[in-house]
């Protein structure tokens, strides 16, 4: 292999990694954060945080691998996704399955320095990951699945750091779904036409004519989630601040999806990283100068 091809290749795995896309990694690690700063009181320790940053990036480019492994087929029918590395051929699947594997094993190599629970709680994490992408063949509303994957980081995280999982991770982890399915429903607008045409499920369809309502609704569903966890935990100004931040940028993509353009309704997919930054700033602020 000469010096050009293996750069080629490299770019290739890149790509299918979505490494060059970090935001799958940022919706991935926002709610982890959220999770190992109220586990750690507002000082987790700094090794199980680069323990869970480093498990993201790597879970997150091995589910983006098997996503593509289960789509193959189907991906270079779709304008989007038509020229991902395996619809190009520009990857063998046999080299996406040792990538995919190998990844998965790096990640929990990094489970191993935590403790048992952890461990445990790893294997369902790796097991949503990779039977995310086969929901889009038999769910209605594959999202709700994929906000469950997305937010496995949360139990893991208490688990990690407090070696049981209170009953608050299961309702931040309810709230991370109904991120999922808001975002990712913006997301799937971009696609319709396409999903209609090779028969994938997406909660774009399942809603239908109701998709902004049921993307409004269910960021309202999260923000009184979260606003309950505040008020459990007797946060304070920070904290609700960050929130009222949050709202006032998921008015601004209601302004932006309303009109279903597909430009617009991607823009206000990626926007979602500032919504999970702002509350993890105030968090942070609150769980620090509280």
């Amino acid at each position: 292999m000469t010096k050009q091809q293996l750069i080629q290749k490299l770019d290739a795995y890149e790509r299918l990694m979505r490494l060059d896309k970090p935001i799958g990694i940022l919706l991935l690690l926002w709610p982890t954060l959220w999770a190992l700063l109220i586990a750690g009181r507002g000082h987790p320790s700094l090794s199980i945080v680069l323990i869970f940053v480093t498990g993201t990036v790597l879970m997150r480019s091995a589910g983006c691998v098997m996503n593509d492994i289960a789509d193959r087929n189907y991906d270079g029918l779709v304008e989007r996704t038509q020229l991902r590395p395996l619809a190009t051929q520009e990857v063998s699947v046999k080299e996406a399955i040792y990538l995919a594997l190998g990844l998965s094993l790096l990640a929990f190599v990094l489970v191993c320095f935590l403790n048992l629970q952890t461990i445990l709680w790893s294997v369902v994490a790796l097991f949503l990951a990779a039977t995310y992408p086969l929901t889009k063949r038999f769910l209605a509303i594959p999202q709700a699945y994929l906000g469950i994957a997305f937010g496995f980081g949360i139990p893991m995280a208490f688990a990690a750091i407090n070696d049981y999982i209170p009953p608050m991770a299961w309702w931040m982890l309810l709230a991370n779904v109904c991120w999922a399915i808001a975002y990712d429903t913006a997301y799937a607008m971009v696609d319709r036409d396409d999903d209609i045409k090779i028969g994938i499920q997406s909660s774009a369809l399942f809603f239908g004519r109701y998709d902004v309502l049921a993307i409004m609704l269910c960021f309202a569903g999260m923000l009184s989630i979260l606003v309950y966890i505040g008020l459990f935990m007797q946060f304070g100004l920070y904290y609700f601040s960050g929130l009222g931040v949050a709202a006032l940028l998921m008015v601004q993509q209601f302004l932006l999806i309303k009109k279903r353009l597909k430009a617009d309704c991607f823009k206000a997919f990626l926007r979602n990283s500032w919504i999970g930054a702002v509350i993890t700033l105030g968090l942070f602020l609150e769980l620090t100068f509280k």
